[in-house]
């Protein structure tokens, strides 16, 4: 998911200043790595350049003046083929994981001991995503599952492979 999209489908829904935008984005789409303001003015002032956007006049409030973004009709065509676009579908076959047990194998390091650690490292943040989906909204409980839903498979990648290291590691040091 990138900011600019995700600012152009914000605006989408209604006109907004970048102070509001970045409330949203944090509160849908920021768990645990807010948007900087700076990024938000920043992509808002490419979106206008590009044509996607336009900023309304400064309008005087209780701080500094602050301007009202738009979507233009360009920006909701880019929303439209955003949303019409499968994602791609994930994992990708060569991941950190598989990259990391290759490397350790491959330069006679113990593999076992990094399935291990990650395995714990895993495990840990599945039990934050249970707490975050007893605890949370709608929203957050199906963040929640979705990360849950990795991290199953990712553990069970690494039980695989585990069972599978002596036959990994001849492949691979041959």
């Amino acid at each position: 998911m990138t900011v600019p999209i995700t600012l152009l489908g914000l605006l989408e829904r209604e006109p907004s200043h970048g102070y509001d935008l970045k409330r949203d984005y944090d509160a849908f789409f920021g768990r645990g790595k807010p948007l900087p303001f700076g990024q938000v003015y920043a992509t808002l002032g490419r979106l206008a350049r590009d044509g996607k956007v336009a900023a309304g006049e400064p309008e005087p409030g209780a701080g500094p003046e602050r301007k009202r973004y738009v979507i233009t009709e360009q920006g909701v065509t880019e929303v439209a083929a955003w949303l019409a676009e499968p994602v791609e579908p994930e994992p990708h076959l060569q991941t950190v994981l598989f990259a990391k047990v290759v490397l350790a194998l491959m330069t006679d390091r113990p593999a076992e001991t990094y399935l291990d650690t990650q395995r714990a490292a895993h495990l840990q943040r599945m039990r934050e995503f249970t707490e975050l989906k007893r605890t949370g909204n709608t929203v957050d409980a199906l963040l929640a599952d979705h990360g849950l839903f990795h991290l199953e498979a990712d553990l069970r990648w690494i039980d695989v492979t585990a069972a599978r290291l002596d036959a990994l590691a001849k492949a691979v040091r041959s």
